[in-house]
């Protein structure tokens, strides 16, 4: 037996503390940094040289184990029968050797019937159930000790509390897949991003980092489902057979895939590889593969383990979604809220069977963070419907004199100024009544029930207005015809008669209304009622300086900084004159020098996070009853900031300001005691 050098016994030991390193940040961290295809390129490096060398095994070897250890924030749980992962095939030849070794190992058969079913890439756990009810739930973990994430998992709405029909074991541990759908999984990052919050790289980490929040609350409010593909301890029997056990789990309540069947040979699991792979894109969760098992139980029993996977189950991995191509442009992309994306321009490369030619970048902390520029070698991921992503740049291949991307100081869209404002990561055009991009999310937000208050102005109607270049500003909707309304899909005489009748009558309105309507960053209703009392009318409000601004009663820096410049920009001024002319107007208001009096009269609260035993505006509208007053931005002027589920920034400013923060408990009494 060849002896393993130096060199090698160094290339062993860098690997395993390389790949110890990787299942850290993926099992206990959720924050992995390199890509699947990556990883499973290290693991089998390490598989072939301890084969080759097997003096090199070591207990402690990735190849020995799963995973690594979980977290001690949770609470720990034990497996009896371990969570064991599956031994990974990656082309047609490694699927055959592996039936060819299972049909020996049975007796020599000639051909085995296998289950096949999608491998989702997700987060795997082990629910416990006890006289079907569920009593406790794991991760996987290191596959024999996991994290306790049993209220977390409770909030899963498709995971039975209690089992359905008769006939389950008095203590059975079903196991399964946490994954986000792929819709929902755009959804979340697309109002993120809005919100000026960090975005998830792919749904994988996102069911990963929601099922590990301490608060479940947060878990709550994600969109999680629980796929079931087997048992752990069991104390009875099931079935004799793996889709028995899954048609038992179906019976139970549990939600099983509906792409799970049998296939009689190998052949006929190559087959359904191949259908899956066409389908993959298409389907509503991401998979990263498909997973053969062999469906008798007993012939499982025969073919036992190695040391570190099933010798009757196997992973037919896909090819990794990923490439390498080069950044041709970095484009500033505007999208319906303002929001402005910078977006790389790709040179056209095939990923996943899709040619790709545009990546988003997210934001400026996330460009900088990657350190993306124009010219970059860069690796691209794509995963099924999710927008393509810039994994990492290549270094190397970076050309001389590339310079770093800087977020344009301008709107590309309508020459406005582009802002960040402090308490947020995204920058935003703050041409928001003019800008091209903002057109429909503007007028949408301008006629909504609590602005203007022009009902008939739904989403369709208002896309076909701007599509056909009918409303260019939300002062374009008083200047519309009956002739052009009739030229809409959909609409009839009456209809447009009567919508037309709705945008006249909105024309008188009140200033605080006419304020909310405008769309200003961090201008809710409260803050509209505010700046109104404060100011009497719209005037003295645009002509009035930031420190100014700062003697409303919740208007801090940021949100003085942010009504400034939106009434500096000359689009805005523009459409705002525009509005005025076509009749929009408001009774003046009373300058109150005394705020009126009640049990929070002078107290300035701000409320961040979610709340759970009300909405934002329900606590923000019993602290007006009382008197007090609900601002957006944190100052030294603030008496209280609310702190809910998942506060933002503004929880950091109030520590940093000293400033008192209440939990939701502690609002609840002092409302109370009111």
């Amino acid at each position: 037996m060849t002896q393993a050098s130096e060199e090698i016994r160094d290339r062993v030991a860098a690997l395993r503390a390389e790949i110890n390193e990787h299942n850290h940040r993926y099992y206990v961290l959720d924050r992995p940094i390199i890509s699947d295809a990556e990883f499973d390129r290290l693991l089998r490096e390490l598989e072939a040289l301890e084969q080759e060398y097997p003096e090199l095994v070591t207990p402690d070897s990735p190849t020995q184990r799963v995973g690594a250890q979980p977290l001690s924030a949770f609470p720990s749980i034990h497996y009896k029968v371990p969570m064991i992962s599956l031994a990974n095939a990656f082309s047609r030849e490694e699927v055959l050797d592996w039936d060819r070794r299972v049909r020996e190992g049975l007796g020599g058969l000639d051909s085995v019937t296998y289950t096949a079913e999608p491998k989702f890439d997700g987060l795997s756990v082990n629910l416990c159930y006890e006289a079907g009810v569920l009593v406790r739930a794991g991760t996987r973990g290191n596959g024999v000790e996991g994290e306790e994430v049993t209220q977390n998992v409770r909030t899963i709405r498709n995971v039975p509390l209690s089992l359905r029909g008769t006939g389950w074991p008095d203590y059975v541990e079903v196991r399964g897949e946490v994954v986000i759908p792929k819709a929902a999984f755009v959804q979340m990052n697309q109002e993120r991003e809005e919100q000026g919050e960090n975005v998830f790289a792919n749904p994988r980490n996102a069911a990963a980092g929601s099922l590990r929040q301490l608060d479940s609350r947060i878990t709550a409010k994600r969109p999680l489902s629980f796929f079931a593909w087997g048992l752990g301890d069991c104390s009875q029997p099931v079935s004799d057979t793996h889709a028995g056990t899954l048609a038992r789990l179906r019976d139970w309540g549990f939600q099983i895939s509906e792409f799970f069947v049998l296939a009689e040979g190998i052949e006929a699991c190559l087959s359904y590889y191949a259908q899956m792979s066409e389908q993959r894109n298409a389907l509503p969760f991401e998979i990263d593969g498909v997973v053969y098992k062999v469906d008798a139980l007993a012939a499982r029993e025969r073919l036992g383990f190695t040391a570190r996977a099933p010798r009757w189950a196997i992973a037919h991995k896909f090819p990794a979604q990923e490439e390498i191509t080069v950044v041709e442009d970095i484009l500033a992309s505007v999208g319906r809220t303002g929001v402005v994306t910078p977006v790389a321009l790709l040179k056209p490369v095939a990923v996943g069977g899709v040619i790709v030619s545009r990546a988003t970048l997210h934001n400026q902390d996330e460009i900088s963070r990657k350190d993306v520029r124009i010219g970059d070698s860069v690796i691209i991921r794509r995963a099924g419907d999710v927008i393509p992503e810039i994994v990492g740049v290549i270094p190397e291949k970076r050309p001389t004199g590339a310079q770093p991307w800087l977020m344009p100081v301008q709107c590309p869209v309508c020459g406005s100024e582009v802002l960040r404002l402090p308490d947020e990561s995204a920058h935003r055009c703050i041409g928001g009544l003019y800008c091209g991009a903002q057109r429909v999310g503007a007028v949408l937000h301008f006629a909504s029930r609590r602005a203007m208050d022009i009902e008939g102005l739904g989403d369709k109607l208002v896309e076909q207005l701007v599509g056909r270049d009918l409303i260019k500003s939300v002062a374009d909707l008083y200047t519309l015809t009956l002739d052009q309304l009739l030229g809409l899909e959909r609409m009839g005489e009456k209809s447009a008669s009567k919508l037309l009748t709705r945008i006249e009558a909105s024309k008188a309105t009140t200033l605080p209304r006419f304020l909310y309507a405008l769309g200003i960053r961090h201008v809710g209703e409260a803050t509209a009622k505010s700046l109104a009392s404060h100011f009497g009318d719209l005037d003295p409000l645009m002509q009035a300086d930031a420190a100014t601004l700062q003697g409303v009663a919740e208007v801090g820096p940021v949100l003085a900084e942010s009504i400034c410049h939106f009434f500096a920009q000359p689009h805005n001024q523009e459409v705002i004159a525009a509005l005025r002319a076509a009749g929009v107007h408001w009774p003046r208001l009373e300058v109150r020098a005394v705020e009126e009096a009640g049990p929070l009269a002078g107290k300035r609260l701000v409320l961040t996070g979610t709340l759970a035993g009300m909405t934002r505006e329900e606590a923000a509208a019993r602290i007006e009853a009382l008197g007090g007053k609900v601002g957006n931005s944190v100052s030294r002027k603030t008496d209280y900031v609310v702190v809910g589920e998942a506060p933002g920034s503004k929880a950091d400013k109030a520590r940093d300001l000293g400033v008192a923060m209440l939990d939701e408990a502690a609002l609840l009494a002092l409302l109370e005691r009111q």
